[in-house]
């Protein structure tokens, strides 16, 4: 059976008339015609020789994936059964204007305005047909519009439903974390969402808006997410939604019966832990200051012993025993309660600590030193102590260093002040015993140390979920192009989708032994064309999708279909 086929040969598209056939049992090209670029092939065309007279490809791979995903999940359906087209509403419906923003983002993002022409370089068409000339921001401004906050609700708790309904029964461990996104909008701007906070980008003076997102620890599926004021602290977010979020958690089927959820000491107070030992069936693990917490940080090394994890095991295969994460197992009363501590150690964390902490030390005494030497000479400006004391705690605020570190104090000689200085190297000493360590709480009293450890690191897999949120093309919450609460959180529920949505391909290609993530699967299919092509003997175009790469080919494999003949079949 005879198929286009594409190459590129110093950055430029070459293509070939490949006929494929059988042998021994194995597909294999018994003949091959080279048709060259596609100037060439309209010349050829123009010349009255056989063979395409134009050839259009577009991307098919990455977009005929998600596709699939929508196939078996239905966003469309949730969306528009609970906001139905109106009687007089032309074009695509609200649920169609979500699923083709999720699919940009989920492959290459871009903004509203831009994407008809994004996606009039797709197959869009032969995968799920659409007017392209209705996807203009003005139609999606309007369609969001009419979704309210409760709707979003909604929606995403009927999409959540479907992916729970969708997940086999686990461990019955979560994973909760926050996190922050930045926005451009105008100080004058009325919004109930965007305010100024904390970023974690470090751009502070900004507006930013809040997401907190659960995930199932199993699977690494998104199951809940909220977003929220930008200046609100975690504990107190937490304690406002920590009945949505366990609730969320009981919709889980789990093998045990038993819910964990893992959090981090940002969540940490007395209102959210009585919360979650008012439920029976649910326990927590989360993590404790050592700042406050000062006798476990104290403990000596030789009482600490190596966790069986698979980091430390690839350690000791590059024998560097010396660099393994290592814990002591003890109890403590933290809110009223008896519970389950282990303090653990990072060699590696502590070093690198270390290193800043040393280049944070020399910073704060370049500065001691300027200023001892503007005390000598007399400056009006640096005479009085107070004075002194004040610009050396905001240089030590700056670098995040206590400012008790230093002794400070401004003596009389010979009617000459001086500023004299020293290091604290008792607090000093009880500072930098801290580095490295962590201290895990838990109401688990017989869950091993591993198992308390291990589910304590897993905290890695929201953080790279938010990860993933901040791409620059997938997914790709930021930059915010949204200026109303009501379009923010439709957008934020978009990217949500997208996620998961990402999250399924990755989950599926693992079942079928296929290893590789979400990012490298999108973007190997983006490059799979499909390509329409016209003969002088057919007036309209055939479409043959171009030979894959290997890897190409084991994903498709993975979904259960398979390319023949530029024609792709499921599979027997």
């Amino acid at each position: 059976m005879a198929h286009i086929h594409k190459k590129m040969k110093n950055g430029r598209p070459c293509y070939y008339v490949r006929e494929m056939a059988r042998v021994d049992g194995k597909p294999k090209v018994v003949n091959q015609v080279y048709l060259g670029s596609p100037e060439r092939i309209l010349q050829i065309a123009a010349g009255g020789r056989g063979g395409p007279i134009r050839i259009c490809a577009q991307e098919f791979g990455a977009l005929w994936l998600a596709n699939l995903i929508e196939h078996d999940i239905g966003l469309v359906s949730i969306i528009d059964d609970m906001l139905p087209r109106k009687r007089i509403e032309k074009g695509p419906s609200i649920g169609e204007f979500f699923l083709y923003s999720v699919f940009n983002h989920m492959i290459d993002s871009c903004s509203k305005r831009s994407l008809g022409d994004w996606y009039r370089g797709t197959a869009v068409q032969s995968i799920r047909p659409v007017d392209l000339e209705a996807l203009t921001s003005q139609r999606f401004w309007e369609k969001w519009d009419r979704v309210k906050n409760k709707d979003i609700e909604d929606i995403a708790s009927r999409f959540f439903d479907k992916i729970i309904g969708l997940t086999a029964p686990g461990s019955g461990c979560f994973l909760f974390d926050t996190t922050n996104y930045y926005t451009f909008m105008a100080s004058d701007t009325d919004s109930e969402l965007a305010k100024r906070g904390k970023n974690k980008e470090g751009r502070h003076w900004l507006r930013q808006i809040g997401v907190a997102l659960l995930v199932c620890r199993d699977h690494q599926m998104p199951l809940f997410y909220k977003e929220y004021e930008g200046n609100r602290h975690d504990s107190k977010l937490f304690n406002r939604i920590i009945e949505q979020v366990l609730s969320a958690m009981e919709k889980v089927p789990s093998k045990s019966g038993e819910l964990t959820i893992v959090f981090d000491k940002g969540m940490n107070s007395e209102e959210n832990i009585s919360a979650i030992d008012a439920r029976k069936n649910i326990h927590f693990i989360t993590t404790y200051s050592t700042y406050f917490a000062e006798d476990f940080a104290r403990i000596k090394l030789s009482e600490f012993s190596p966790v069986d994890t698979v980091k430390n095991q690839e350690l000791v295969d590059l024998d560097r025993e010396d660099d393994r994460i290592v814990a002591y197992r003890t109890a403590g009363e933290f809110w009223g309660k008896q519970r389950r501590v282990v303090v653990t150690y990072n060699p590696l964390t502590a070093a690198k600590q270390r290193y800043a902490f040393d280049k944070k030390l020399l910073e704060i005494q370049e500065v001691l030193f300027y200023l001892r030497s503007k005390v000598q000479s007399q400056d009006p400006k640096w005479v009085n102590q107070g004075r002194i004391e004040k610009h050396y705690a905001e240089v030590c605020e700056r670098v995040h260093l206590p400012k008790d570190l230093y002794e400070l104090s401004i003596e009389q000689e010979n009617r000459k002040s001086k500023l004299l200085f020293r290091k604290s190297h008792y607090r000093i000493g009880k500072y930098i015993e801290r580095f490295g360590k962590n201290i895990i709480v838990t109401d688990h009293m017989d869950w091993t140390t591993d198992e308390i450890v291990k589910a304590s690191l897993d905290r890695y897999m929201v953080e790279k979920a938010f990860r993933q949120t901040k791409d620059d093309d997938l997914v790709s919450i930021l930059p915010l192009r949204h200026w109303t609460d009501g379009k923010i959180r439709c957008h934020i529920l978009t990217c949500v989708v997208a996620l998961t949505y990402l999250r399924i391909i990755e989950s599926r290609l693992n079942r079928a032994s296929l290893k590789v993530s979400a990012a490298t699967a999108i973007k190997q299919m983006q490059s799979l064309h499909s390509c329409l092509y016209w003969t002088t003997r057919k007036g309209n175009p055939a479409r043959l999708i171009e030979e894959p790469t290997e890897i190409q080919t084991k994903i498709i494999r993975a979904f259960g279909y398979k390319l023949e003949g530029g024609v792709l079949q499921k599979s027997n």
